[in-house]
């Protein structure tokens, strides 16, 4: 019924180099709904880091949604921190920082940002998010078309994953998680930690699941590069962690999710065309 496949955390700048170019390959070879990357697209929001993966991003099929990650702010530049932590980004990649949406018949995903150019405390890398945007990004996508599979794309997991190497520590993130869970979002889809995990969110009914999704950096925290491949049907959601062996990439690890039944009618469910709840995002 529906493909999503979801990268994150490439680090250009520290990219491997291999696994990138068979992400590419593989991305081109195996068709799916939307190419999903969760943050951190490079190393320090350096300018060539930018280009490079403005690049990469480019060359993967369309239709394409980025959101941004703690790597993204530059690095070295106060200024650009304090005043326009996402300029880089934006004008680079094309896809806009905040409330971005993309809407299909088969998926919607809306993003939210998470991370801070600055932040009131000592560690920066670690996640912040706004009620008011999850209250709307959850609102967006209570309104999806029957049918749809419902992604809150971030880049911090609002939920932390036991034994996982690192932390997001995102302020407000279990407060977020119950608002989307009780809108009835499928997936939160992050990155992060640099290793692929899939659980359910213990709120609501149980059927709003945390999907992380490994690096393709040489970042590696004892798992190789991989991405997911997430599949879903009317039952059931499959993720699958696209595992790189040393020479190219094989299924690994995968988790079978029961899919909450949308018992809505395509008759009377929102218009998708009704202005302000169908933005395609930028490619």
């Amino acid at each position: 019924m529906g493909r999503v496949l979801q990268f994150s955390d490439v680090h250009f700048g520290r990219e491997h180099r291999d696994a990138c170019a068979a992400a590419l390959d593989y991305a081109h070879a195996v068709p799916s709904d939307l190419i999903l990357i969760t943050g951190d697209v490079t190393q320090q929001g350096l300018p060539d880091e930018f280009a490079a993966a403005g690049d990469w991003i480019r060359r993967m099929p369309e239709p394409t949604f980025v959101i941004v990650g703690n790597h993204d702010v530059p690095y070295w530049s106060l200024g650009a921190r304090l005043f326009y932590p996402w300029r880089a980004f934006e004008h680079a990649i094309g896809h806009p920082a905040h409330d971005h949406q993309f809407l299909s018949d088969a998926v919607m995903v809306r993003g939210v940002v998470t991370a801070r150019g600055w932040q009131a405390r000592l560690n920066w890398s670690k996640g912040v998010i706004d009620l008011n945007q999850t209250r709307d990004a959850a609102e967006a996508l209570r309104q999806a078309p029957a049918g749809a599979l419902r992604i809150l794309a971030c880049h911090h997991p609002l939920v932390e994953m036991i034994g996982a190497p690192m932390t997001g520590e995102v302020k407000r993130g279990a407060a977020a998680a119950a608002i989307f869970a009780e809108a009835g979002v499928d997936l939160i889809a992050t990155g992060h930690v640099h290793v692929p995990f899939a659980l359910p969110i213990r709120l609501a009914d149980h059927c709003s699941y945390a999907v992380g999704c490994g690096t393709l950096s040489d970042r590696e925290r004892g798992a190789p590069p991989s991405f997911n491949q997430i599949d879903w049907d009317a039952n059931e959601i499959v993720v699958t962690a696209i595992t790189w062996t040393g020479d190219r990439f094989e299924p690994g690890q995968t988790w079978r999710l029961p899919r909450r039944q949308d018992t809505r009618k395509r008759s009377t469910a929102p218009d998708p065309n009704t202005p302000g709840q169908r933005e395609q995002a930028a490619t």
